[in-house]
């Protein structure tokens, strides 16, 4: 049996989302009264994301389990050794990302968050998983704490943080990127900047929507 499916990554993984499922950001009085278009305007701007985010510390903003698996498969798929992530919030992700890495021999996962308190909360759910030696966590603004020590080669990415910055966390990694490496990005369809640029076939990528919610692009060679 694989990491993902085996104890204590599948028990850990069902309490994590089953906990997600119950946890809505609505039910926060502050995020219950900002009207939909000022939600979707603060998830576009490139200046005023840490306020929206700093009022869903609390929430998990996780992936869903269709993209967990997803991600688990294809870092398996792949081969991946190396992996960076910007947005761990709880953990789910990197819990799958890091399962993947296990069962390919061992890595590097190198992942971001600004909020101490979810950094405290993910560490525990990878210690709980069998998986934090895997795991290199890096608090901080992503757009300082990605732009520095990176692997010179990268095998697959997960963009999961502030919709906003998904152009310039790319342009951080994008000499980093191995031909053929993979870039999954989540909820892109509030990037419009960031998709015009992976589906552009001029700036070097191979891109679909996969599931509704997610981009996966292919770095070419």
């Amino acid at each position: 049996m694989n990491t993902l499916m085996a104890t204590p990554v599948r028990l850990l993984l069902d309490s994590l989302f089953e906990a997600a499922s119950s946890a809505s950001p609505m039910s926060n009085p502050d995020i219950a009264a900002v009207s939909p278009e000022e939600r979707a305007r603060l998830m576009g701007s490139k200046t005023e994301y840490r306020d929206l985010y700093n009022r869903l510390k609390d929430f998990p903003l996780a992936v869903s389990r269709e993209t967990g698996k997803l991600l688990y498969m294809l870092a398996r798929s792949s081969q991946a050794r190396t992996i960076v992530e910007f947005g761990m919030s709880f953990g789910i992700s990197t819990l799958h990302l890091a399962a993947a890495l296990r069962d390919n021999g061992g890595g590097r996962l190198i992942t971001s968050e600004f909020e101490t308190s979810k950094i405290a909360r993910a560490r525990g759910n990878l210690t709980a998983g069998g998986l934090i030696d895997l795991v290199e966590i890096r608090e901080g603004d992503a757009l300082q704490t990605l732009g520095v020590d990176l692997p010179d080669q990268i095998d697959l990415v997960l963009l999961d943080g502030a919709k906003a910055l998904y152009p310039e966390i790319l342009s951080l990694l994008e000499s980093r990127l191995r031909p053929g490496a993979l870039v999954v990005a989540d909820n892109a369809d509030y990037s419009p900047e960031y998709l015009a640029r992976v589906r552009s076939p001029s700036q070097g990528y191979l891109s679909i929507p996969f599931g509704g919610d997610v981009e996966l692009s292919m770095r070419l060679g």
